[in-house]
């Protein structure tokens, strides 16, 4: 029996079409995507690094890369990125850092399973899967104070290298 649309149905269908650009406008998801860069560094960036004396270069992608001594001859690569996420009324920035790298394009399920475990208690940020490389992401405001951004900072070398301790050996991200 072939489908058919009452004539309810169509109305509602006609409506929907004819209103799209109404609701396809709206900014209900983070407008920039995962694989955007800036290319050049977000100049607001330098000035709150530098208040709180954080050593810092910028990268290709424009991100500033920072590398923070967690302690016990140890350390951590983290990244500030300067692509700003935008939502109708938040600007949202994001700090990366790596806890388990692969030269394959998978996680393992072990490791996969131990990083969504550890989603769950952390309080800010999230593990997230980029080809075999598991990267902690914190989001925080993008117009974040020196203080608030140097936090993250240390936030995530903490937690990022606390989870490369549990998943590897040596001292490598």
């Amino acid at each position: 029996m072939p489908f058919r649309l009452n004539s309810a149905a169509c109305l509602l269908l006609s409506g929907l079409l004819l209103s799209a650009p109404a609701w396809a406008g709206a900014k209900t998801e983070v407008e920039a995507s995962d694989t955007e860069t800036a290319a050049t560094a977000d100049p607001s960036i330098a000035p709150l690094l530098e208040a709180r004396k954080t050593p810092f270069t910028v990268d290709e992608d424009g991100d500033y890369r920072i590398l923070v001594d967690v302690g016990d001859d140890r350390s951590q690569l983290v990244w500030v990125r300067s692509v700003v996420h935008e939502t109708d009324k938040q600007r949202i920035r994001e700090i990366w850092t790596y806890g388990y790298r692969s030269e394959e394009r998978r996680i393992p399920s072990n490791v996969a399973n131990r990083l969504l475990s550890e989603n769950f208690e952390l309080i800010l940020g999230a593990w997230a899967r980029s080809d075999g490389n598991a990267v902690l992401v914190l989001k925080i405001p993008a117009d974040a104070d020196a203080d608030t951004l140097d936090e993250a900072i240390d936030l995530s070398a903490s937690i990022g290298d606390r989870m490369e301790q549990k998943l590897v050996t040596g001292d490598d991200l």
